[in-house]
């Protein structure tokens, strides 16, 4: 409804809608008053192990922490080489930091934003350890050849799934499985306007290893495998009881999600399909996708001044990212240069991510399309 701002994710209307089971769980943990470690919190792992078909979940206090643990988990020790795509959110590239393990950072696919499989290859080393495909905006990377060149070198797999969970990868043999549940371990993140978000900062673990998982659950608690017997060096990463209980009510809404979101990229796609200027969202035949954003692609050097045209117009948008991670001065010390990965500096320079979320407007959207429509004339 155009009398409602349009925003960029929608989450107070998204809580309306779900108000009276979402008040309904969160009293119950505040009239129980176990905040940490209460019963909700395993009560969700389950559901979400069994809504997934993994093995295992194991809960954390957000998505970067739960790649530091699956890192730490693996036994990666420091001057390892670990490979990781050059556009992604930067907490994927700071755990390899922080652990004293060392970047290696490879291109992505123009179409789909993903790992590029071939850059991939070619980046292994006697001192490669590890592999970090990043599911970027909600559909997966291709999971049969990055499993197929670990398997070969002898490499670990950790799936960032921060922006695709319940995005579905069809493997060749006809089989499915879902994003984060098919290399070693994979991670997520429920800040508020993921897919699966809760009401502040929280994340996850996923893996189909017995071993994995009890290291995951002993190095999230201080590295205990009982009450004050450390066997390793841990850290301090948990759910707390309340975000477990809105997850579990959300969790059973992540179907909907899905679609509410697809329906939009839907109405995008058609609304924005004859420009010629701008390139929608690829979608990948091996992965559904379930569109954390909707990103497209706008040529001829526009972008910047389509951004600021739109804030004219009260329609927010997005850069999703204007530095790639190679560039960013933190990671200097690496010793990349511009021109190294040519396809992450292009996007960095063309992306712009749309409005998005479960309860978008129709009519709201198609004020979005019009604007957008009326800058290219």
């Amino acid at each position: 409804m155009r009398n409602v701002e349009i925003q960029m994710v929608d989450l107070k209307t998204q809580y309306h809608r779900l108000k009276s089971e979402i008040d309904e769980a969160l009293n119950k943990v505040i009239e129980n008053g176990i905040f940490i470690q209460g019963p909700p919190v395993s009560k969700f792992s389950s559901e979400l192990s069994e809504y997934l078909d993994c093995k295992n979940v194991i809960p954390c206090a957000n998505g970067t922490d739960a790649l530091q643990i699956a890192m730490m988990a693996c036994g990666f020790k420091p001057g390892d080489e670990v490979i990781v795509p050059a556009f992604t959110y930067v907490a994927t590239v700071e755990v390899i930091a922080l652990l004293g393990l060392v970047p290696i950072f490879v291109d992505v696919n123009e179409n789909d934003f993903n790992i590029n499989i071939e850059a991939l290859s070619e980046s292994i080393t006697e001192r490669t350890v590890g592999i970090v495909p990043v599911h970027l905006f909600g559909q997966c990377a291709d999971m049969d050849k990055i499993m197929a060149i670990a398997d070969e070198n002898n490499l670990k797999v950790i799936e960032d799934t921060a922006q695709a969970i319940g995005s579905v990868y069809f493997h060749k043999n006809a089989t499915t499985q879902f994003a984060g549940t098919i290399g070693d371990i994979g991670t997520t993140s429920f800040f508020p306007s993921k897919n699966l978000g809760c009401f502040g900062d929280g994340g996850a673990l996923m893996t189909n290893s017995g071993d994995h998982a009890k290291q995951c659950r002993m190095i999230a608690n201080h590295g205990q495998s009982e009450k004050y017997i450390h066997d390793i060096i841990g850290v301090n990463s948990r759910l707390d009881t309340l975000q477990a209980a809105l997850l579990s009510v959300k969790l059973k809404e992540l179907n909907d999600f899905s679609k509410r979101r697809q329906l939009v990229a839907d109405r995008y796609d058609v609304g924005l399909k004859d420009i010629s200027e701008i390139i929608t969202p690829h979608r990948n035949s091996y992965s559904t996708h379930v569109f954390h954003q909707y990103t497209v692609q706008i040529e001829g050097g526009n972008r910047d001044d389509l951004k600021k045209y739109l804030h004219e117009k009260q329609i927010p948008s997005m850069i999703y990212y204007p530095i790639p991670v190679h560039l960013q001065k933190a990671y200097n010390q690496y010793g990349y240069k511009t021109g190294q990965f040519p396809i992450a500096e292009s996007l960095c320079k063309k992306v712009l991510s749309l409005p998005i979320h479960t309860e978008m407007h129709t009519d709201q959207q198609e004020y979005i399309i019009d604007n957008i429509r009326s800058y290219f004339k």
